[in-house]
């Protein structure tokens, strides 16, 4: 009877642990290095989709910076209880101008500008887009801040981003959309666009 009872207790103590070492992999992988999150809205279409999954590489940004065409997800400027999925535009110190539904890009590399190319837009935006009561106006050069990045949603007309609200500052910002896992008919990684200049 006794070897019984110490059986189930051994038993009993086994699976215990075997919970907390489990609970204690995913608080460490969930708070440091991936996050799964939900795409909400038609903003990032027709890239991502209302109500599928991407799970959020948290480390990539401790050892690199962001770049221009990373799809991050980061807490919203206006509503930090809120996160958004959005895409890299612009870059901290260079400037940024629309016109005529184009994005133009200023730096130390090309003074001249260059026009991004985003060939994964099937809905071209249009000046109305982009002249809005915000941060963008059409037509005028906006320098980006030190510490913070320009985000566009991909829908542009359908896209509650930077133009409104301004630029992200880079402690609000998650990480980096690295895995798109549901629905199972679209798993793949996240792609990175590298635009021409």
């Amino acid at each position: 009877m006794d070897e019984a009872k110490t059986s189930i207790w051994g038993y009993f103590v086994d699976v215990i642990e075997t919970i907390v070492v489990a609970a204690a992999i995913f608080v460490i992988v969930y708070l440091f290095l991936l996050q799964p999150h939900q795409v909400r809205g038609a903003s990032m279409e027709p890239n991502y989709h209302d109500g599928q999954y991407i799970l959020t590489d948290k480390i990539s940004y401790r050892f690199g910076d962001p770049e221009r065409g990373d799809i991050i997800i980061f807490k919203s400027p206006t509503n930090t209880d809120q996160d958004f999925i959005k895409r890299i535009i612009a870059l901290p110190g260079e400037e940024i101008e629309i016109r005529d539904g184009k994005i133009t890009i200023y730096n130390e590399a090309d003074k001249d500008g260059f026009v991004l190319a985003e060939d994964y837009q099937t809905v071209q935006p249009t000046t109305t887009d982009s002249d809005r009561d915000g941060y963008l106006k059409e037509g005028i050069k906006t320098k980006v801040r030190e510490g913070s990045y320009v985000v566009f949603g991909d829908n542009r007309p359908q896209s509650f981003d930077s133009r409104s609200w301004g630029e992200v500052p880079r402690n609000n910002i998650i990480g980096k959309a690295w895995l798109r896992y549901w629905p199972l008919s679209k798993l793949g990684f996240v792609k990175h666009e590298n635009y021409s200049n």
